[in-house]
Protein backbone atom coordinates (compact mmCIF):
# COMPACT_ATOMS: atom_id res chain seq x y z
CA UNK A 1 0.00 0.00 0.00
CA UNK A 2 1.55 3.53 -0.96
CA UNK A 3 -0.49 6.62 0.66
CA UNK A 4 0.48 8.91 -1.98
CA UNK A 5 -0.83 12.90 -0.68
CA UNK A 6 -1.54 15.33 -3.37
CA UNK A 7 -2.38 19.31 -4.03
CA UNK A 8 -2.67 21.62 -6.81
CA UNK A 9 -2.59 25.31 -7.50
CA UNK A 10 -0.81 26.65 -4.05
CA UNK A 11 -0.34 30.03 -5.01
CA UNK A 12 1.99 30.73 -2.49
CA UNK A 13 2.97 34.22 -2.01
CA UNK A 14 4.27 36.26 1.34
CA UNK A 15 0.97 36.73 3.24
CA UNK A 16 0.40 32.71 3.42
CA UNK A 17 3.47 30.80 3.08
CA UNK A 18 3.40 30.24 6.86
CA UNK A 19 -0.46 29.56 6.89
CA UNK A 20 0.01 26.37 3.94
CA UNK A 21 3.15 25.43 5.59
CA UNK A 22 1.32 25.03 9.18
CA UNK A 23 -1.65 22.68 6.77
CA UNK A 24 1.52 20.31 6.32
CA UNK A 25 2.59 19.60 9.56
CA UNK A 26 1.45 15.63 9.91
CA UNK A 27 1.51 15.39 6.56
CA UNK A 28 4.90 12.87 6.79
CA UNK A 29 2.47 10.71 9.18
CA UNK A 30 -0.28 10.46 6.77
CA UNK A 31 1.39 9.53 3.47
CA UNK A 32 4.58 8.34 1.84
CA UNK A 33 4.82 10.96 -0.61
CA UNK A 34 3.49 14.70 -1.65
CA UNK A 35 2.59 15.73 -4.90
CA UNK A 36 2.43 18.74 -6.24
CA UNK A 37 0.31 19.54 -9.15
CA UNK A 38 1.98 22.67 -10.35
CA UNK A 39 1.00 26.46 -9.76
CA UNK A 40 3.17 26.88 -6.74
CA UNK A 41 3.18 30.51 -6.73
CA UNK A 42 0.89 33.13 -8.11
CA UNK A 43 3.07 35.09 -10.41
CA UNK A 44 6.16 33.05 -11.37
CA UNK A 45 8.46 35.34 -9.49
CA UNK A 46 11.82 34.19 -8.01
CA UNK A 47 10.60 35.44 -4.83
CA UNK A 48 8.13 33.67 -4.71
CA UNK A 49 9.47 30.00 -5.84
CA UNK A 50 12.10 30.98 -2.87
CA UNK A 51 8.94 31.01 -0.94
CA UNK A 52 7.24 28.10 -2.48
CA UNK A 53 10.26 26.07 -1.94
CA UNK A 54 10.14 26.99 2.27
CA UNK A 55 6.80 26.00 2.23
CA UNK A 56 8.09 22.21 0.76
CA UNK A 57 11.27 21.99 2.50
CA UNK A 58 12.38 19.48 4.79
CA UNK A 59 8.80 17.81 4.88
CA UNK A 60 10.00 14.46 5.99
CA UNK A 61 8.86 12.92 3.02
CA UNK A 62 9.39 12.85 -0.66
CA UNK A 63 7.90 15.96 -2.35
CA UNK A 64 7.67 15.54 -6.46
CA UNK A 65 6.23 18.58 -8.41
CA UNK A 66 5.62 19.77 -11.53
CA UNK A 67 5.37 23.95 -12.48
CA UNK A 68 2.02 25.11 -14.07
CA UNK A 69 1.21 28.43 -15.93
CA UNK A 70 1.16 30.65 -13.13
CA UNK A 71 4.70 29.60 -12.38
CA UNK A 72 6.35 30.15 -16.00
CA UNK A 73 4.63 33.89 -15.96
CA UNK A 74 7.55 35.99 -14.91
CA UNK A 75 10.17 33.96 -17.16
CA UNK A 76 11.76 32.80 -14.07
CA UNK A 77 10.55 29.35 -14.48
CA UNK A 78 14.42 27.87 -14.23
CA UNK A 79 14.96 30.03 -11.36
CA UNK A 80 12.07 28.79 -9.58
CA UNK A 81 13.22 25.17 -10.64
CA UNK A 82 16.54 25.47 -9.40
CA UNK A 83 15.37 26.84 -6.11
CA UNK A 84 12.75 24.11 -5.45
CA UNK A 85 15.56 21.54 -6.33
CA UNK A 86 18.04 23.16 -3.72
CA UNK A 87 15.10 22.81 -1.12
CA UNK A 88 15.08 19.09 -1.93
CA UNK A 89 11.96 19.32 -3.97
CA UNK A 90 12.26 16.60 -7.34
CA UNK A 91 10.97 18.85 -10.38
CA UNK A 92 9.62 17.15 -13.62
CA UNK A 93 9.35 18.10 -17.01
CA UNK A 94 8.25 15.32 -19.27
CA UNK A 95 10.35 12.85 -17.41
CA UNK A 96 10.26 10.80 -14.25
CA UNK A 97 11.38 9.69 -10.87
CA UNK A 98 10.89 5.99 -8.87
CA UNK A 99 10.61 5.86 -5.18
CA UNK A 100 11.04 3.06 -2.87
CA UNK A 101 8.14 3.24 -0.60
CA UNK A 102 8.70 0.59 2.31
CA UNK A 103 9.52 -2.49 -0.58
CA UNK A 104 6.71 -1.03 -2.74
CA UNK A 105 8.48 1.58 -5.71
CA UNK A 106 7.03 4.19 -7.04
CA UNK A 107 7.12 5.47 -10.03
CA UNK A 108 6.28 9.23 -11.29
CA UNK A 109 6.39 10.96 -14.69
CA UNK A 110 4.83 14.14 -15.15
CA UNK A 111 4.90 17.77 -16.43
CA UNK A 112 3.50 20.91 -16.76
CA UNK A 113 1.55 19.54 -20.20
CA UNK A 114 -0.62 22.22 -21.68
CA UNK A 115 -3.77 22.62 -23.47
CA UNK A 116 -5.86 22.06 -26.75
CA UNK A 117 -9.29 20.67 -25.49
CA UNK A 118 -10.55 17.33 -26.07
CA UNK A 119 -12.70 15.06 -28.48
CA UNK A 120 -14.92 16.86 -30.29
CA UNK A 121 -14.13 20.51 -29.05
CA UNK A 122 -9.88 20.48 -29.87
CA UNK A 123 -7.84 22.51 -31.80
CA UNK A 124 -5.96 20.89 -34.32
CA UNK A 125 -2.46 21.67 -35.89
CA UNK A 126 -3.78 23.40 -38.91
CA UNK A 127 -3.79 26.69 -40.48
CA UNK A 128 -1.59 29.36 -38.99
CA UNK A 129 1.68 29.08 -37.43
CA UNK A 130 1.07 30.03 -34.00
CA UNK A 131 -2.39 27.64 -34.18
CA UNK A 132 0.46 24.52 -35.30
CA UNK A 133 3.16 25.25 -32.53
CA UNK A 134 -0.06 25.29 -30.45
CA UNK A 135 -0.71 22.25 -30.46
CA UNK A 136 2.63 20.92 -31.15
CA UNK A 137 3.40 22.46 -28.03
CA UNK A 138 1.23 19.75 -26.22
CA UNK A 139 2.02 16.76 -28.47
CA UNK A 140 5.46 16.84 -28.10
CA UNK A 141 4.82 17.04 -24.53
CA UNK A 142 2.37 14.42 -24.84
CA UNK A 143 4.85 11.90 -26.39
CA UNK A 144 8.00 12.60 -23.73
CA UNK A 145 5.26 12.05 -21.02
CA UNK A 146 4.00 8.61 -22.68
CA UNK A 147 7.82 7.45 -23.03
CA UNK A 148 8.05 8.51 -19.68
CA UNK A 149 5.65 6.31 -18.01
CA UNK A 150 6.44 3.46 -20.38
CA UNK A 151 9.93 3.12 -19.53
CA UNK A 152 9.34 3.28 -15.63
CA UNK A 153 10.11 0.05 -14.28
CA UNK A 154 7.76 0.49 -11.08
CA UNK A 155 5.38 -1.36 -9.05
CA UNK A 156 2.72 1.20 -9.46
CA UNK A 157 2.97 4.35 -10.96
CA UNK A 158 1.55 7.94 -11.34
CA UNK A 159 0.96 10.58 -14.43
CA UNK A 160 1.64 14.39 -12.32
CA UNK A 161 0.52 17.27 -14.93
CA UNK A 162 -0.41 20.54 -14.30
CA UNK A 163 -3.23 20.73 -17.35
CA UNK A 164 -5.93 18.11 -17.24
CA UNK A 165 -5.70 14.63 -19.29
CA UNK A 166 -9.74 14.56 -19.24
CA UNK A 167 -12.63 16.03 -19.56
CA UNK A 168 -14.17 14.99 -16.36
CA UNK A 169 -12.31 16.75 -14.08
CA UNK A 170 -12.89 20.02 -15.68
CA UNK A 171 -17.07 19.91 -15.30
CA UNK A 172 -18.18 23.04 -13.45
CA UNK A 173 -15.69 25.13 -15.84
CA UNK A 174 -16.95 27.16 -18.44
CA UNK A 175 -16.84 24.98 -21.58
CA UNK A 176 -15.62 27.81 -23.75
CA UNK A 177 -12.23 27.39 -21.40
CA UNK A 178 -11.34 23.73 -21.72
CA UNK A 179 -9.03 24.24 -24.38
CA UNK A 180 -6.79 25.59 -21.81
CA UNK A 181 -7.27 23.66 -19.15
CA UNK A 182 -6.50 20.49 -20.62
CA UNK A 183 -6.38 18.32 -23.89
CA UNK A 184 -7.08 14.36 -24.90
CA UNK A 185 -3.33 14.23 -26.18
CA UNK A 186 -2.24 13.98 -22.26
CA UNK A 187 -5.03 11.26 -21.77
CA UNK A 188 -4.19 9.34 -24.76
CA UNK A 189 -0.35 9.20 -23.68
CA UNK A 190 -1.73 7.98 -20.02
CA UNK A 191 -3.85 5.66 -21.75
CA UNK A 192 -1.73 4.32 -23.88
CA UNK A 193 0.94 3.52 -21.19
CA UNK A 194 -1.32 2.45 -18.24
CA UNK A 195 -1.19 4.17 -14.54
CA UNK A 196 -3.05 3.84 -11.31
CA UNK A 197 -3.91 7.54 -10.59
CA UNK A 198 -3.36 10.41 -12.74
CA UNK A 199 -2.92 13.85 -10.73
CA UNK A 200 -3.78 16.96 -11.96
CA UNK A 201 -4.50 20.73 -10.85
CA UNK A 202 -5.16 23.84 -12.94
CA UNK A 203 -9.29 23.54 -12.56
CA UNK A 204 -10.42 25.44 -9.98
CA UNK A 205 -13.95 25.02 -10.65
CA UNK A 206 -13.75 21.55 -11.88
CA UNK A 207 -14.48 18.58 -10.38
CA UNK A 208 -12.56 16.27 -8.31
CA UNK A 209 -12.82 12.76 -9.80
CA UNK A 210 -13.00 11.60 -13.41
CA UNK A 211 -11.60 9.02 -16.28
CA UNK A 212 -9.50 9.29 -19.26
CA UNK A 213 -11.42 8.12 -21.94
CA UNK A 214 -9.21 5.20 -21.48
CA UNK A 215 -10.99 4.41 -18.40
CA UNK A 216 -7.64 5.55 -16.18
CA UNK A 217 -8.40 7.14 -12.91
CA UNK A 218 -7.75 11.18 -13.11
CA UNK A 219 -8.36 13.38 -9.80
CA UNK A 220 -8.15 17.13 -9.45
CA UNK A 221 -5.91 18.07 -6.90
CA UNK A 222 -6.62 22.22 -7.08
CA UNK A 223 -7.17 23.35 -3.63
CA UNK A 224 -10.16 25.52 -4.58
CA UNK A 225 -11.53 21.80 -5.41
CA UNK A 226 -10.25 19.67 -2.72
CA UNK A 227 -10.89 22.20 0.11
CA UNK A 228 -8.69 20.82 2.40
CA UNK A 229 -4.93 21.18 2.45
CA UNK A 230 -4.28 17.74 0.20
CA UNK A 231 -6.10 14.40 -0.09
CA UNK A 232 -4.65 11.25 0.58
CA UNK A 233 -4.38 8.54 -1.96
CA UNK A 234 -3.91 4.74 -0.93
CA UNK A 235 -2.45 2.73 -4.26
CA UNK A 236 -2.06 -1.31 -3.92
CA UNK A 237 0.15 -2.28 -6.32
CA UNK A 238 -1.39 -4.47 -9.13
CA UNK A 239 -2.08 -8.20 -8.98
CA UNK A 240 -1.49 -9.47 -11.84
CA UNK A 241 -4.32 -12.43 -11.58
CA UNK A 242 -6.88 -9.64 -10.73
CA UNK A 243 -6.12 -6.32 -12.85
CA UNK A 244 -9.23 -4.74 -12.88
CA UNK A 245 -10.24 -4.51 -9.45
CA UNK A 246 -10.25 -0.96 -7.25
CA UNK A 247 -6.78 -0.19 -6.42
CA UNK A 248 -7.33 3.14 -4.55
CA UNK A 249 -8.97 4.45 -1.51
CA UNK A 250 -9.04 8.28 -1.03
CA UNK A 251 -9.08 10.27 1.98
CA UNK A 252 -8.38 14.23 2.79
CA UNK A 253 -7.30 16.48 5.23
Amino acid sequence: MIRVAAAGDLHVGPEMAGEYRAHLAALADQADVFLVAGDLTRHGTAEEGGIAAGVLRDLGLPVVAVLGNHDYHSDAEDEITGVLRDAGVTVLEGDATVLDCDGTTLGIAGGKGFGGGFEGRCASDFGEPEMKAFIRHTKDFADRLHLSLTELDADVTVALTHYSPSADTLEGEPLEIYPFLGSYLLGEAIDAAGVELAVHGHAHKGTEKGLTSGGMRVRNVALPVLQHAYAVYCLEAPEPADPHRDRERVSAW
